[in-house]
This record gives C-alpha cells, structure tokens and sequence, in this order.
C-alpha cells in the first residue's frame, strides 16, 4: 500500500497550479475606470467644489451685512452751513489771583468769560 501524500505536499502542489494561471499580462497595471463612472466622478467633484465655494462666499456676505452700517452715514458738517462763521476773539481774562476751592468746599463751577461783541449781534 502507498502512503498519502503528506498535508505539506497537497499544499505545495495546490500553490503551484495556482501560481501557474498567473500570466505576466494579469501582473499589469489596472486601467483607469472608463465610461460612465469616470464622468461621473469628475461632475460629481466639481459640483461639491462649486458648493464649497457657494457656501463660503454666502457666509462671506452674511458677516459683512449683518453688521450695523456705521460708515454709510454721512458725516454732518462742521457747523451749520446756513449761518455766518462766528467771529473769533481773544479771550477776556480775570485780573486778580486764581481761587483755590478749600479742602471742605465743594468745588464751584468754572467761570465762563462773555465777549461782548458777540453778545450784541
């Protein structure tokens, strides 16, 4: 009687008929999918970019319109244009010494000087 063939010797021969069916043409290089798919993918790539693009200029344009338009108001005039400029003058000053308000007064409100030329008009 002949003994079987060890377990080491099945796996061996196996391995070899599969390794057989391998030809250097299966070892290539894929091709790139073609067709439909390809054409697919690429719509589908620009449209996801575009979206993008889409969604951050909205939110570009929210932040900057949502705020309060603090620029867009004119700035008034200096002085009111239908009236003549003030006439300037010097300053009347006080003679005598300067007052010093006391530690337990209270501090009274500065003088103001009149001119009396702008008084009279």
């Amino acid at each position: 009687m002949s003994t079987p063939p060890s377990l080491e010797e099945r796996l061996r021969t196996a391995l070899d008929a599969r390794a057989r069916l391998i030809s250097a043409r299966d070892l290539s290089p894929a091709r790139p999918p073609t067709g439909r798919a390809w054409g697919t993918r690429r719509i589908r790539r620009v449209v996801s970019a575009v979206a993008v693009t889409a969604a951050a200029a909205a939110a570009v344009a929210f932040l900057l319109l949502s705020r309060p338009p603090e620029s867009d108001r004119p700035a008034p005039p200096a002085r009111d244009p239908r009236t003549p400029a003030p006439a300037t003058s010097v300053p009347v000053s006080t003679t005598g010494p300067p007052t010093r308000p006391s530690p337990t007064s209270s501090p009274s409100p500065p003088s103001r000087t009149v001119d009396p030329s702008s008084v009279a008009r």
